[in-house]
């Protein structure tokens, strides 16, 4: 059993320069037919975090006689789908490099739900639990959605450096990946507000606007997500927008007056490392870490997280993680935001 199964090519088109918002399809969707041998979920989405265990589930109604159920994720942004496990109810096999962390629940003989350990990042998407009877099947479609944040992410040389997969790389080195639309839609619900145009996992380029202004695109136009469409991933350059969860370990503030080799050396005395931009944005959502002076990270940046925002802080009127920038690592002075994994 080949491991891929390759899905239908999805087309998108764009004119180049044209700036347009997403919006859902309009239309009214065919109606599917009625389960014969699978249980329709109560929910399609699985929520859940880094580091945790998930399970999708998946039920029959009946036990077909010679029957096989095999799960699959798919993976959109590669137009494939990637087999995970097959079953023929008594045996199961295992496949790829998410195998070895994904197992049957099997809590009773009609439960063929999917248990993934120690959840990462890039288990988030959409997975499929399909019955083969013979010449007979159907499938159920659910989410892995993990509760996380999405940042915005340049190089210290400016903006629009990244090509597609510079952007997959520059997220990884940060403790991150490149965040879905879906995630970065979330986010935007939640108050994400950014001008400037960054790659998304689907290798298409957005940038989120809450308060229209001129410098994103004009006053007339609504808030939303707005859009330049699919990008050339070789040749084409923007920002990222980066997504990630919680961190194991925990993120601290070294107070001090240190250039960038200073801060990683007090980072290390503590038997720690210097913190990644993911791990600080990770440590403000789900630990609250509020601290008002900037500190280095391990990307040459500054950047301090406010989680109660007060007068004597910069002025910050909202919640969230601000950035000085990259500052000369040699000349200028700061704290040090540290990781340690104990």
């Amino acid at each position: 059993m080949r491991p891929l199964l390759f899905l239908a090519l999805m087309c998108f088109s764009a004119l180049p320069g044209t700036l347009t918002i997403y919006q859902r399809p309009t239309g009214t969707p065919t109606t599917p037919e009625p389960l014969r041998y699978l249980l329709e979920p109560t929910s399609q989405t699985v929520l859940t975090q880094r580091g945790a265990t998930a399970t999708l589930p998946c039920m029959l109604r009946v036990l077909p006689q010679n029957y096989k159920v095999r799960w699959s994720k798919v993976v959109p942004a590669e137009h494939m789908e990637v087999v995970l496990l097959i079953t023929n109810g008594a045996h199961h096999k295992t496949y790829g490099p998410l195998g070895s962390r994904v197992r049957l629940r099997r809590s009773h003989r009609y439960d063929a739900s999917l248990t993934i350990s120690d959840v990462a990042l890039e288990d988030e998407g959409r997975y499929r639990c399909q019955l083969v009877d013979g010449l007979e099947d159907e499938s159920i479609s659910l989410v892995l959605q993990l509760d996380g944040i999405v940042f915005p992410y340049q190089t210290s040389k400016g903006r629009y450096k990244f090509t597609y997969f510079d952007a997959q790389k520059a997220c990884r080195d940060q403790d991150a990946q490149l965040a879905t639309y879906r995630q970065l839609y979330q986010a935007w619900t939640e108050g994400l507000d950014w001008c400037n145009a960054g790659w998304v996992m689907e290798g298409t380029v957005h940038y989120p606007i809450i308060n229209s202004r001129e410098p994103c695109g004009g006053r007339l136009l609504l808030p939303g997500i707005r859009t330049y469409g699919a990008k050339d991933k070789l040749k084409d350059r923007f920002d990222a927008f980066c997504f990630t969860s919680t961190v194991k370990g925990r993120v601290y503030f070294i107070l001090g007056r240190m250039n960038f080799q200073e801060a990683a050396q007090a980072c290390r005395k503590g038997g720690a490392s210097m913190a990644k931009v993911g791990q600080l944005y990770a440590a403000w959502k789900f630990s609250q870490l509020d601290q008002c002076h900037g500190g280095w990270l391990d990307d040459g940046s500054v950047r301090y997280p406010i989680t109660t925002p007060r007068t004597h802080c910069g002025g910050v009127l909202n919640p969230s993680v601000h950035s000085f920038g990259f500052p000369s690592k040699l000349q200028k002075r700061y704290g040090a935001f540290c990781h340690s994994t104990k």
